[in-house]
């Protein structure tokens, strides 16, 4: 149940849905299966697996749910090949070079011909909607997955609108200063071992693990005009995460302390029990720590939703 990753989003004029009503649109978008035919498909499923009938968990304002993403997997070097082939027989038969449209036409043939035989890849996304805060969290490492979560939160509500969060200070200059300025760093955090360090001007980019932020070797890089765009960070006595320049969280590892404290819960060896458990606990210490990474940065960027970037904040009726 514990994130791995955040992609933080603020959302604005958050619709008014209770649990009741949010669990029956869930449900109304719930996964069904790829058709043969089909490349992809995404719909919500329930996040607790075979243990559970539920699309959405609610507790104390944070609500949990999991869409379940499939997709069939055919490299594009086996369409290639066959298309190669098929070219290959035509031309020899009847004793000419194919146009690009009919080359077009057999690859579309073979595509539509592959596609029912291809392997399916199925892949779960928890998304986190802290109500309090008006917050939502997407668990990947990819920002394109994270969106095409929020298009399917989108078609499930009617509309939403929601922005990446941004805080007032960039994080790339924040962390760069944190690593040439001791002084500057804010007393409950932690420095990591890990930082990637981009050159300004070009497109270098030097990447460190295991190491010493505070060396003489990092300071030299630090001189020579490179950013801090990556930066393994901790909240004392909380969480540990690697802070990216888009503000992304990643890379999220929970102290051991709190692990604990979910281990030694009550749940009678109940696995949804265990689950919200484990969630209600990870959201609380996750929400402390957005506020104090925004506080970390200045605070949060003010945007008025008129400036709402459009790829993620059209709605529909």
């Amino acid at each position: 149940m514990w994130f791995k990753h955040l992609h933080l989003y603020r959302l604005h004029d958050g619709p008014s849905i209770d649990a009741g009503q949010l669990e029956t649109v869930l449900s109304e978008q719930a996964f069904r299966p790829l058709g043969s035919a089909e490349a992809r498909r995404i719909g919500w499923t329930t996040p607790a697996g075979r243990a559970g009938v539920q699309y959405l968990h609610e507790l104390q304002g944070q609500r949990l749910m999991t869409a379940l993403r499939q997709e069939r997997i055919l490299p594009a070097s086996v369409v290639k090949e066959e298309v190669e082939e098929r070219t290959e027989a035509i031309e020899t038969q009847e004793g000419r070079k194919l146009r690009r449209q009919e080359k077009q036409d057999i690859k579309e043939q073979v595509y539509e011909e592959l596609l029912p035989r291809a392997f399916v890849r199925s892949q779960k996304t928890d998304l986190w909607w802290d109500t309090r805060r008006g917050l939502i969290a997407v668990n990947t490492s990819s920002r394109k997955r994270a969106e095409e979560l929020l298009d399917l939160l989108r078609e499930t509500l009617g509309s939403l609108k929601v922005t990446p969060l941004a805080a007032q200070t960039l994080p790339i200059r924040a962390m760069t200063t944190w690593l040439t300025d001791p002084g500057s760093r804010p007393s409950d955090m932690v420095m990591g071992d890990q930082v990637e360090l981009k050159a300004k001007g070009d497109d270098g980019v030097l990447r460190a693990k295991q190491v010493d932020l505070d060396s003489d070797d990092i300071q030299r890089l630090l001189e020579h005009d490179r950013q801090a765009s990556k930066l393994a960070l901790g909240l004392e006595g909380r969480l540990r995460f690697v802070l990216h320049d888009d503000l992304a969280v990643k890379s999220l590892s929970f102290d051991d302390a709190l692990v604990e404290e979910a281990n030694q819960s009550e749940d009678g060896d109940d696995a949804l029990v265990r689950l919200e458990t484990d969630f209600l606990l990870m959201t609380q210490a996750l929400g402390d720590a957005v506020d104090r990474l925004l506080d970390w940065l200045g605070g949060e960027a003010q945007s008025p939703s008129s400036v709402v970037s459009p790829d993620l904040a059209t709605t529909t009726s």
